[in-house]
Protein backbone atom coordinates (compact mmCIF):
# COMPACT_ATOMS: atom_id res chain seq x y z
CA UNK A 1 0.00 0.00 0.00
CA UNK A 2 3.02 2.41 0.59
CA UNK A 3 4.42 1.20 -2.88
CA UNK A 4 1.05 1.91 -4.43
CA UNK A 5 0.38 5.31 -3.22
CA UNK A 6 3.66 6.19 -3.81
CA UNK A 7 3.34 5.73 -7.35
CA UNK A 8 -0.26 7.48 -7.51
CA UNK A 9 1.54 10.42 -5.27
CA UNK A 10 4.13 10.48 -7.53
CA UNK A 11 1.72 10.56 -10.61
CA UNK A 12 -0.06 13.33 -8.96
CA UNK A 13 3.21 15.35 -8.11
CA UNK A 14 3.88 16.12 -11.67
CA UNK A 15 0.18 16.24 -12.15
CA UNK A 16 0.28 19.18 -9.98
CA UNK A 17 3.25 20.75 -10.72
CA UNK A 18 2.17 21.12 -14.06
CA UNK A 19 -1.17 22.18 -12.94
CA UNK A 20 1.02 25.04 -10.82
CA UNK A 21 2.73 25.78 -14.44
CA UNK A 22 -0.67 26.18 -15.87
CA UNK A 23 -1.84 28.67 -13.04
CA UNK A 24 0.94 30.71 -14.34
CA UNK A 25 0.40 31.18 -17.35
CA UNK A 26 -3.22 32.15 -16.23
CA UNK A 27 -2.35 34.79 -13.55
CA UNK A 28 1.01 36.34 -15.76
CA UNK A 29 -1.45 36.39 -19.11
CA UNK A 30 -4.67 37.52 -17.94
CA UNK A 31 -4.58 37.73 -14.40
CA UNK A 32 -7.65 38.44 -12.70
CA UNK A 33 -9.47 39.97 -15.64
CA UNK A 34 -13.06 39.36 -16.33
CA UNK A 35 -12.41 36.83 -19.18
CA UNK A 36 -11.19 34.74 -16.52
CA UNK A 37 -13.07 35.16 -14.03
CA UNK A 38 -16.01 33.61 -16.70
CA UNK A 39 -13.26 30.57 -17.73
CA UNK A 40 -12.71 29.69 -13.88
CA UNK A 41 -16.66 29.48 -13.45
CA UNK A 42 -17.50 27.56 -16.63
CA UNK A 43 -14.74 24.94 -15.80
CA UNK A 44 -15.84 24.56 -12.61
CA UNK A 45 -19.24 23.33 -13.02
CA UNK A 46 -18.27 20.56 -15.22
CA UNK A 47 -14.78 19.81 -13.09
CA UNK A 48 -17.12 19.69 -10.33
CA UNK A 49 -19.41 17.73 -10.95
CA UNK A 50 -16.71 15.49 -12.82
CA UNK A 51 -15.24 14.91 -8.94
CA UNK A 52 -18.09 13.94 -7.01
CA UNK A 53 -20.48 12.50 -9.69
CA UNK A 54 -17.15 10.55 -11.34
CA UNK A 55 -14.74 10.17 -9.66
CA UNK A 56 -16.20 10.93 -6.05
CA UNK A 57 -19.88 8.87 -5.94
CA UNK A 58 -19.45 6.62 -9.33
CA UNK A 59 -16.17 5.47 -8.02
CA UNK A 60 -16.84 5.09 -5.12
CA UNK A 61 -20.00 2.99 -5.62
CA UNK A 62 -18.51 1.21 -8.44
CA UNK A 63 -15.28 0.08 -7.07
CA UNK A 64 -17.17 -2.04 -4.03
CA UNK A 65 -19.04 -3.94 -6.52
CA UNK A 66 -16.67 -4.51 -8.62
CA UNK A 67 -14.55 -5.69 -5.71
CA UNK A 68 -17.38 -8.11 -5.07
CA UNK A 69 -17.63 -9.66 -7.79
CA UNK A 70 -14.14 -10.43 -8.23
CA UNK A 71 -14.12 -11.85 -4.78
CA UNK A 72 -16.96 -13.97 -5.70
CA UNK A 73 -18.34 -14.75 -9.20
CA UNK A 74 -16.32 -15.63 -12.37
CA UNK A 75 -15.09 -13.97 -15.10
CA UNK A 76 -18.29 -14.17 -17.67
CA UNK A 77 -20.31 -11.81 -14.88
CA UNK A 78 -17.38 -9.39 -14.25
CA UNK A 79 -17.60 -9.02 -17.50
CA UNK A 80 -21.10 -8.38 -17.78
CA UNK A 81 -21.11 -5.86 -15.53
CA UNK A 82 -18.53 -3.78 -16.75
CA UNK A 83 -20.45 -4.05 -20.24
CA UNK A 84 -23.63 -3.11 -18.66
CA UNK A 85 -22.48 -0.36 -16.60
CA UNK A 86 -20.58 1.71 -19.13
CA UNK A 87 -23.24 1.46 -21.54
CA UNK A 88 -25.83 2.73 -18.87
CA UNK A 89 -23.62 5.27 -17.77
CA UNK A 90 -22.50 6.45 -21.28
CA UNK A 91 -25.95 6.42 -22.47
CA UNK A 92 -26.81 8.89 -19.38
CA UNK A 93 -24.10 10.85 -19.56
CA UNK A 94 -24.69 11.47 -23.27
CA UNK A 95 -28.44 12.74 -22.01
CA UNK A 96 -26.72 15.62 -19.54
CA UNK A 97 -24.33 16.82 -22.20
CA UNK A 98 -26.26 17.45 -24.46
CA UNK A 99 -28.99 19.01 -21.71
CA UNK A 100 -25.90 21.21 -20.24
CA UNK A 101 -25.13 22.35 -23.56
CA UNK A 102 -28.76 23.93 -24.50
CA UNK A 103 -29.70 24.83 -20.87
CA UNK A 104 -25.89 26.90 -20.71
CA UNK A 105 -27.08 30.20 -19.84
CA UNK A 106 -29.41 28.68 -17.29
CA UNK A 107 -26.92 27.00 -15.95
CA UNK A 108 -24.43 29.83 -15.49
CA UNK A 109 -27.23 32.10 -14.07
CA UNK A 110 -27.59 29.14 -11.25
CA UNK A 111 -24.38 29.61 -10.56
CA UNK A 112 -22.99 32.71 -11.03
CA UNK A 113 -25.79 34.85 -10.91
CA UNK A 114 -23.86 38.13 -10.20
CA UNK A 115 -22.57 37.68 -13.77
CA UNK A 116 -26.18 38.91 -15.50
CA UNK A 117 -26.00 42.10 -13.55
CA UNK A 118 -22.07 42.33 -14.73
CA UNK A 119 -20.67 45.05 -16.45
CA UNK A 120 -19.76 45.50 -19.77
CA UNK A 121 -16.37 44.59 -19.76
CA UNK A 122 -13.35 46.14 -22.56
CA UNK A 123 -14.09 43.63 -24.80
CA UNK A 124 -17.83 44.37 -25.35
CA UNK A 125 -19.17 41.18 -23.95
CA UNK A 126 -19.91 40.66 -19.86
CA UNK A 127 -18.89 37.90 -17.32
CA UNK A 128 -22.15 36.16 -18.38
CA UNK A 129 -22.46 35.98 -21.82
CA UNK A 130 -18.26 34.72 -21.74
CA UNK A 131 -19.58 32.27 -19.18
CA UNK A 132 -22.22 30.91 -21.28
CA UNK A 133 -20.04 30.52 -24.38
CA UNK A 134 -17.16 28.92 -22.30
CA UNK A 135 -19.50 26.31 -21.00
CA UNK A 136 -20.89 25.23 -24.04
CA UNK A 137 -17.08 23.91 -24.89
CA UNK A 138 -16.22 23.00 -21.35
CA UNK A 139 -19.45 21.05 -20.28
CA UNK A 140 -19.12 18.01 -22.52
CA UNK A 141 -15.45 17.31 -20.90
CA UNK A 142 -17.64 15.74 -18.15
CA UNK A 143 -18.88 13.30 -20.76
CA UNK A 144 -15.26 12.09 -21.32
CA UNK A 145 -13.59 12.06 -18.11
CA UNK A 146 -16.43 10.53 -16.58
CA UNK A 147 -15.70 7.47 -18.69
CA UNK A 148 -12.06 8.12 -18.67
CA UNK A 149 -13.25 7.50 -14.35
CA UNK A 150 -14.71 4.58 -15.09
CA UNK A 151 -11.74 2.97 -16.79
CA UNK A 152 -9.30 4.36 -13.80
CA UNK A 153 -11.75 2.25 -11.24
CA UNK A 154 -11.57 -0.95 -13.53
CA UNK A 155 -7.50 -0.25 -13.23
CA UNK A 156 -7.60 0.58 -9.40
CA UNK A 157 -9.64 -2.47 -8.50
CA UNK A 158 -7.06 -4.47 -10.43
CA UNK A 159 -4.38 -2.66 -8.31
CA UNK A 160 -3.31 -0.56 -11.29
CA UNK A 161 -2.75 2.69 -10.27
CA UNK A 162 -0.24 4.97 -12.44
CA UNK A 163 -1.98 5.13 -15.50
CA UNK A 164 -4.75 6.78 -14.04
CA UNK A 165 -3.03 8.77 -11.63
CA UNK A 166 -1.53 9.93 -15.03
CA UNK A 167 -4.26 11.21 -17.09
CA UNK A 168 -4.09 14.76 -15.20
CA UNK A 169 -0.89 15.01 -17.00
CA UNK A 170 -2.66 15.16 -20.17
CA UNK A 171 -5.03 18.61 -19.03
CA UNK A 172 -2.76 20.22 -18.07
CA UNK A 173 -0.29 19.54 -20.52
CA UNK A 174 -3.22 20.54 -23.15
CA UNK A 175 -3.98 23.73 -21.26
CA UNK A 176 -0.32 25.13 -21.18
CA UNK A 177 -0.04 24.71 -24.29
CA UNK A 178 -3.44 26.41 -25.35
CA UNK A 179 -2.77 29.41 -22.74
CA UNK A 180 0.65 29.56 -23.58
CA UNK A 181 0.88 29.44 -27.45
CA UNK A 182 -2.55 29.83 -28.91
CA UNK A 183 -4.88 31.91 -26.20
CA UNK A 184 -2.81 34.99 -26.40
CA UNK A 185 -3.09 36.04 -30.03
CA UNK A 186 -6.50 34.68 -30.65
CA UNK A 187 -9.32 37.39 -31.04
CA UNK A 188 -11.48 35.15 -27.80
CA UNK A 189 -8.65 33.16 -25.51
CA UNK A 190 -11.10 32.18 -23.67
CA UNK A 191 -13.23 30.30 -26.14
CA UNK A 192 -9.46 28.36 -27.10
CA UNK A 193 -9.21 27.78 -23.00
CA UNK A 194 -12.69 26.26 -23.46
CA UNK A 195 -11.98 23.85 -26.28
CA UNK A 196 -8.72 22.82 -25.02
CA UNK A 197 -10.33 21.74 -21.85
CA UNK A 198 -13.32 19.25 -24.28
CA UNK A 199 -9.52 18.26 -26.19
CA UNK A 200 -8.08 17.07 -22.93
CA UNK A 201 -11.23 15.01 -21.68
CA UNK A 202 -11.06 13.10 -25.44
CA UNK A 203 -7.36 12.67 -24.99
CA UNK A 204 -7.23 11.35 -21.53
CA UNK A 205 -10.26 8.68 -22.18
CA UNK A 206 -7.90 7.47 -25.25
CA UNK A 207 -5.01 7.60 -22.96
CA UNK A 208 -6.39 4.74 -20.61
CA UNK A 209 -8.32 2.64 -22.93
CA UNK A 210 -5.54 0.68 -24.42
CA UNK A 211 -5.11 -0.21 -20.46
CA UNK A 212 -7.53 -1.78 -19.57
CA UNK A 213 -7.61 -3.58 -22.88
CA UNK A 214 -4.12 -5.07 -21.38
CA UNK A 215 -6.24 -6.79 -18.76
CA UNK A 216 -8.81 -8.29 -20.77
CA UNK A 217 -11.50 -5.99 -19.85
CA UNK A 218 -12.45 -3.44 -21.99
CA UNK A 219 -15.89 -2.84 -21.85
CA UNK A 220 -18.15 -3.36 -24.72
CA UNK A 221 -20.90 -0.94 -23.95
CA UNK A 222 -24.71 -2.34 -23.51
CA UNK A 223 -27.68 -0.30 -21.80
CA UNK A 224 -28.59 -2.46 -18.56
CA UNK A 225 -30.84 -0.65 -16.49
CA UNK A 226 -32.34 -3.93 -15.33
CA UNK A 227 -28.99 -5.99 -14.52
CA UNK A 228 -28.60 -6.57 -10.76
CA UNK A 229 -24.96 -5.18 -10.38
CA UNK A 230 -25.74 -2.45 -12.29
CA UNK A 231 -28.96 -1.61 -10.38
CA UNK A 232 -26.91 -2.10 -7.09
CA UNK A 233 -24.08 0.66 -8.20
CA UNK A 234 -26.77 3.02 -8.95
CA UNK A 235 -28.64 2.07 -5.94
CA UNK A 236 -24.98 3.43 -3.71
CA UNK A 237 -24.40 6.04 -6.33
CA UNK A 238 -27.32 7.85 -5.94
CA UNK A 239 -27.07 9.16 -2.20
CA UNK A 240 -23.11 8.80 -2.60
CA UNK A 241 -23.65 11.83 -4.44
CA UNK A 242 -24.31 13.96 -1.60
CA UNK A 243 -22.27 12.31 0.99
CA UNK A 244 -19.20 12.22 -1.79
CA UNK A 245 -19.76 16.13 -3.16
CA UNK A 246 -19.83 18.07 0.08
CA UNK A 247 -16.25 19.50 -0.56
CA UNK A 248 -17.29 20.30 -4.34
CA UNK A 249 -21.22 21.53 -3.46
CA UNK A 250 -19.85 23.93 -1.02
CA UNK A 251 -17.12 25.53 -3.63
CA UNK A 252 -19.84 25.90 -6.14
CA UNK A 253 -22.03 27.66 -3.61
CA UNK A 254 -18.91 30.02 -3.35
CA UNK A 255 -18.06 30.69 -6.27
CA UNK A 256 -21.97 31.78 -6.66
CA UNK A 257 -21.51 34.14 -3.65
CA UNK A 258 -18.29 35.36 -4.89
CA UNK A 259 -19.92 35.95 -8.32
CA UNK A 260 -21.81 39.08 -6.65
CA UNK A 261 -18.41 40.67 -5.20
CA UNK A 262 -16.08 42.57 -6.76
CA UNK A 263 -14.79 41.80 -9.75
CA UNK A 264 -11.43 39.28 -9.61
CA UNK A 265 -13.45 37.33 -6.25
CA UNK A 266 -13.66 34.23 -8.50
CA UNK A 267 -9.84 34.33 -9.65
CA UNK A 268 -8.50 35.27 -6.56
CA UNK A 269 -10.31 31.93 -4.86
CA UNK A 270 -9.59 29.78 -7.57
CA UNK A 271 -5.77 30.69 -7.47
CA UNK A 272 -5.73 30.43 -3.41
CA UNK A 273 -7.72 26.68 -3.74
CA UNK A 274 -4.95 25.69 -6.41
CA UNK A 275 -2.60 25.80 -4.13
CA UNK A 276 -5.13 23.74 -1.85
CA UNK A 277 -5.79 21.44 -3.64
CA UNK A 278 -1.98 20.33 -4.59
CA UNK A 279 -0.99 18.55 -1.12
CA UNK A 280 -4.72 17.75 -1.24
CA UNK A 281 -4.13 15.98 -4.57
CA UNK A 282 -0.69 14.55 -4.32
CA UNK A 283 -1.20 12.98 -0.51
CA UNK A 284 -4.98 12.95 0.13
CA UNK A 285 -6.41 11.80 -3.04
CA UNK A 286 -3.39 9.04 -3.69
CA UNK A 287 -4.07 8.21 -0.29
CA UNK A 288 -7.67 7.36 -0.58
CA UNK A 289 -7.41 5.93 -4.51
CA UNK A 290 -5.17 3.05 -2.82
CA UNK A 291 -7.43 2.95 0.69
CA UNK A 292 -10.63 2.56 -1.16
CA UNK A 293 -9.89 -0.66 -3.71
CA UNK A 294 -7.83 -2.64 -0.39
CA UNK A 295 -10.99 -1.52 1.97
CA UNK A 296 -13.64 -3.02 -0.46
CA UNK A 297 -11.58 -6.24 -1.19
CA UNK A 298 -11.07 -6.40 2.82
CA UNK A 299 -15.07 -5.82 3.46
CA UNK A 300 -16.02 -8.56 0.63
CA UNK A 301 -13.58 -11.20 2.05
CA UNK A 302 -15.10 -10.24 5.52
CA UNK A 303 -11.99 -9.38 6.78
CA UNK A 304 -12.99 -7.33 9.83
CA UNK A 305 -9.88 -6.83 11.56
CA UNK A 306 -7.23 -6.12 8.41
CA UNK A 307 -10.34 -3.86 7.25
CA UNK A 308 -10.31 -1.64 10.73
CA UNK A 309 -6.14 -1.78 10.82
CA UNK A 310 -6.26 -0.10 7.09
CA UNK A 311 -8.39 2.44 7.98
CA UNK A 312 -6.58 2.79 11.30
CA UNK A 313 -3.10 3.39 9.00
CA UNK A 314 -4.99 5.76 6.15
CA UNK A 315 -6.31 8.18 9.52
CA UNK A 316 -2.43 8.27 10.77
CA UNK A 317 -1.03 8.71 7.38
CA UNK A 318 -3.38 11.50 6.89
CA UNK A 319 -2.54 13.36 9.79
CA UNK A 320 0.87 13.20 9.99
CA UNK A 321 0.81 14.93 6.45
CA UNK A 322 -2.35 17.42 6.34
CA UNK A 323 -1.28 18.92 10.12
CA UNK A 324 1.98 20.14 9.14
CA UNK A 325 1.05 21.11 5.33
CA UNK A 326 -2.03 23.03 6.81
CA UNK A 327 0.37 24.80 9.42
CA UNK A 328 2.92 25.81 6.74
CA UNK A 329 0.66 26.74 4.08
CA UNK A 330 -0.67 29.27 6.54
CA UNK A 331 2.53 30.74 7.49
CA UNK A 332 4.04 30.64 3.93
CA UNK A 333 1.04 31.51 1.91
CA UNK A 334 2.23 35.03 0.81
CA UNK A 335 5.65 33.62 -0.34
CA UNK A 336 4.03 31.08 -2.19
CA UNK A 337 1.30 33.06 -3.81
CA UNK A 338 3.93 35.71 -4.71
CA UNK A 339 6.84 33.23 -5.79
CA UNK A 340 4.34 31.55 -8.19
CA UNK A 341 1.66 34.06 -9.80
CA UNK A 342 2.55 37.51 -9.02
CA UNK A 343 4.07 39.70 -12.01
CA UNK A 344 2.43 40.57 -15.64
CA UNK A 345 -1.51 40.81 -15.45
CA UNK A 346 -1.45 39.53 -11.34
CA UNK A 347 -0.40 42.84 -9.34
CA UNK A 348 0.66 43.13 -5.98
CA UNK A 349 -3.49 44.12 -4.78
CA UNK A 350 -3.99 40.80 -6.13
CA UNK A 351 -1.53 38.85 -4.27
CA UNK A 352 -2.74 40.51 -0.84
CA UNK A 353 -6.47 39.42 -1.86
CA UNK A 354 -5.37 35.82 -2.58
CA UNK A 355 -3.35 35.61 0.55
CA UNK A 356 -6.28 36.57 2.47
CA UNK A 357 -8.50 33.35 0.68
CA UNK A 358 -5.06 30.90 1.18
CA UNK A 359 -4.73 31.77 4.79
CA UNK A 360 -8.51 30.59 5.45
CA UNK A 361 -8.78 27.96 3.85
CA UNK A 362 -5.50 26.36 4.63
CA UNK A 363 -6.88 24.53 7.55
CA UNK A 364 -9.55 22.93 5.76
CA UNK A 365 -6.64 20.72 4.30
CA UNK A 366 -6.34 18.61 7.41
CA UNK A 367 -10.46 18.30 7.08
CA UNK A 368 -10.25 18.10 3.18
CA UNK A 369 -7.09 14.69 3.87
CA UNK A 370 -9.44 13.21 6.36
CA UNK A 371 -12.61 13.13 4.66
CA UNK A 372 -11.16 11.17 1.89
CA UNK A 373 -10.13 8.18 3.92
CA UNK A 374 -13.20 8.18 6.40
CA UNK A 375 -15.76 8.24 3.64
CA UNK A 376 -13.78 5.37 1.60
CA UNK A 377 -14.53 3.26 4.95
CA UNK A 378 -17.79 4.02 4.95
CA UNK A 379 -18.45 3.29 0.86
CA UNK A 380 -16.25 0.60 1.17
CA UNK A 381 -18.70 -1.32 3.05
CA UNK A 382 -21.57 0.12 0.65
CA UNK A 383 -22.61 2.43 3.35
CA UNK A 384 -24.08 5.48 1.82
CA UNK A 385 -26.67 6.74 3.77
CA UNK A 386 -23.91 7.94 6.96
CA UNK A 387 -22.02 10.06 4.08
CA UNK A 388 -25.10 11.52 2.94
CA UNK A 389 -26.64 12.68 6.20
CA UNK A 390 -23.15 14.00 7.04
CA UNK A 391 -22.45 15.59 3.72
CA UNK A 392 -25.95 17.76 4.31
CA UNK A 393 -24.71 18.35 6.97
CA UNK A 394 -21.84 19.95 6.28
CA UNK A 395 -22.90 21.60 2.75
CA UNK A 396 -26.05 23.52 5.20
CA UNK A 397 -23.03 24.28 7.52
CA UNK A 398 -20.80 25.73 4.78
CA UNK A 399 -23.97 28.15 3.38
CA UNK A 400 -25.58 29.27 6.52
CA UNK A 401 -21.49 30.28 7.44
CA UNK A 402 -20.99 31.74 4.15
CA UNK A 403 -23.09 34.37 4.18
CA UNK A 404 -22.88 35.06 7.79
CA UNK A 405 -19.55 35.63 7.53
CA UNK A 406 -19.54 37.81 3.78
CA UNK A 407 -22.10 39.69 5.38
CA UNK A 408 -19.97 40.69 8.28
CA UNK A 409 -16.94 41.71 6.32
CA UNK A 410 -19.30 43.60 3.90
CA UNK A 411 -20.70 45.28 6.79
CA UNK A 412 -18.07 46.07 8.39
CA UNK A 413 -16.26 47.81 4.96
CA UNK A 414 -13.90 44.69 5.21
CA UNK A 415 -11.26 45.18 1.85
CA UNK A 416 -11.68 41.24 1.46
CA UNK A 417 -15.00 40.15 1.98
CA UNK A 418 -14.14 37.09 -0.53
CA UNK A 419 -12.01 35.62 2.77
CA UNK A 420 -15.55 34.62 4.63
CA UNK A 421 -16.23 31.92 2.12
CA UNK A 422 -12.81 30.38 2.25
CA UNK A 423 -12.85 30.33 5.99
CA UNK A 424 -16.87 28.80 5.61
CA UNK A 425 -15.60 25.95 3.61
CA UNK A 426 -12.54 24.95 6.25
CA UNK A 427 -15.26 24.69 9.04
CA UNK A 428 -17.71 22.65 7.49
CA UNK A 429 -14.58 20.25 5.55
CA UNK A 430 -13.53 20.32 9.31
CA UNK A 431 -17.06 19.57 10.69
CA UNK A 432 -17.95 17.19 8.21
CA UNK A 433 -14.68 14.79 9.24
CA UNK A 434 -15.30 15.58 12.80
CA UNK A 435 -18.56 13.68 12.32
CA UNK A 436 -17.30 10.81 9.90
CA UNK A 437 -14.90 10.17 12.45
CA UNK A 438 -17.43 9.70 15.33
CA UNK A 439 -19.62 7.86 13.25
CA UNK A 440 -17.03 4.95 12.61
CA UNK A 441 -16.10 5.06 16.41
CA UNK A 442 -19.70 4.52 17.24
CA UNK A 443 -19.29 1.79 14.63
CA UNK A 444 -16.32 0.24 16.15
CA UNK A 445 -14.33 0.41 13.49
CA UNK A 446 -11.85 2.91 14.66
CA UNK A 447 -10.63 3.11 17.89
CA UNK A 448 -8.86 6.38 20.00
CA UNK A 449 -6.94 4.73 22.67
CA UNK A 450 -4.19 6.76 24.55
CA UNK A 451 -1.93 5.09 21.77
CA UNK A 452 -3.46 7.55 19.23
CA UNK A 453 -3.40 10.14 21.36
CA UNK A 454 -0.16 10.13 22.08
CA UNK A 455 0.35 9.68 18.16
CA UNK A 456 -1.66 12.79 17.57
CA UNK A 457 0.37 15.11 20.16
CA UNK A 458 4.03 13.78 18.78
CA UNK A 459 2.57 15.61 15.94
CA UNK A 460 1.14 18.60 16.70
CA UNK A 461 4.93 18.70 19.05
CA UNK A 462 6.58 18.25 15.73
CA UNK A 463 4.68 20.71 13.77
CA UNK A 464 4.97 23.37 16.54
CA UNK A 465 8.86 22.63 15.71
CA UNK A 466 8.48 23.28 12.66
CA UNK A 467 6.51 26.46 13.22
CA UNK A 468 9.51 27.92 15.14
CA UNK A 469 11.68 27.40 12.18
CA UNK A 470 8.96 29.14 9.85
CA UNK A 471 8.93 32.29 12.16
CA UNK A 472 12.31 32.80 12.63
CA UNK A 473 13.32 32.48 9.33
CA UNK A 474 10.29 33.56 7.09
CA UNK A 475 11.01 37.60 6.45
CA UNK A 476 8.02 39.84 6.51
CA UNK A 477 6.22 39.51 3.08
CA UNK A 478 7.30 43.08 1.65
CA UNK A 479 11.04 42.00 2.23
CA UNK A 480 9.62 39.05 -0.14
CA UNK A 481 8.88 41.41 -2.57
CA UNK A 482 12.06 43.12 -2.77
CA UNK A 483 13.44 39.95 -4.23
CA UNK A 484 13.55 39.09 -7.39
CA UNK A 485 12.25 35.77 -8.63
CA UNK A 486 15.07 33.65 -8.50
CA UNK A 487 15.54 35.01 -5.00
CA UNK A 488 12.02 33.92 -3.76
CA UNK A 489 12.65 30.30 -5.63
CA UNK A 490 15.91 30.21 -4.34
CA UNK A 491 14.68 30.96 -0.17
CA UNK A 492 11.54 28.84 -0.58
CA UNK A 493 13.43 25.81 -1.78
CA UNK A 494 16.11 26.34 1.53
CA UNK A 495 13.11 26.98 3.45
CA UNK A 496 10.54 24.18 2.87
CA UNK A 497 12.97 21.31 2.48
CA UNK A 498 14.35 22.78 6.28
CA UNK A 499 11.13 22.72 7.82
CA UNK A 500 10.28 19.48 6.32
CA UNK A 501 13.31 18.36 8.00
CA UNK A 502 12.91 19.67 11.05
CA UNK A 503 9.57 18.17 11.25
CA UNK A 504 10.65 14.44 10.61
CA UNK A 505 13.78 15.01 13.07
CA UNK A 506 11.13 16.20 15.79
CA UNK A 507 8.59 13.49 15.12
CA UNK A 508 11.70 10.96 15.34
CA UNK A 509 12.89 12.12 18.69
CA UNK A 510 9.38 11.73 19.95
CA UNK A 511 9.74 8.32 19.33
CA UNK A 512 8.14 8.07 16.11
CA UNK A 513 9.04 5.12 13.92
CA UNK A 514 8.44 3.48 11.07
CA UNK A 515 6.02 0.35 12.30
CA UNK A 516 3.77 3.11 13.89
CA UNK A 517 2.93 4.09 10.31
CA UNK A 518 2.23 0.37 9.35
CA UNK A 519 -0.66 -1.50 8.32
CA UNK A 520 -0.45 -4.62 10.86
CA UNK A 521 -0.73 -7.38 9.36
CA UNK A 522 -1.86 -9.49 12.35
CA UNK A 523 -4.10 -6.96 14.17
CA UNK A 524 -6.24 -7.64 16.99
CA UNK A 525 -9.79 -7.06 17.48
CA UNK A 526 -11.63 -4.79 19.12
Amino acid sequence: MFRSTGVVGLMTLLSRVLGLVRDIFFARLFGTFPIMDAFFVAFKIPNSFRRFFAEGAFSRAFIPVLSDYKENQDQADIQELIDRTSGTLGAILFAITVVGIIAAPVIILIFAPGFFVDQVASDMENRYDLAVAMLRFTFPYLLFISLTAFAGAILNTNKQFWATAFTPVILNLVLIIAAGWIAPSASNPGLVLAMAVLVAGVLQLLFLLPFVQRIGQLPKPKWGWQNSGVRKVIKLMIPSIIGSSAAQVNLLFNTLIASFLAAGSISWIYYSDRLLEFPVGVFGVALSTVVLPNLSSKSAGQNQAQFRSIVQWGIRIALLVSVPAATGLYILSGPLIATIFLGGNFNIHDLYMTQYSLMAYAFGLIGLSMVLILASAYYAKQNTKTPVKFGLIAMATNASLSILFVTTLVLTNSPYPHMGLSLAFSCSALLNALLLFRGLIREREIKVDREEVAFLIRIVVATGAMVMLLVIFNPELPVWLEQSLAGRITHLMRLIPSAVLVYVLALFCLGVRARDIRVQTNPEPL
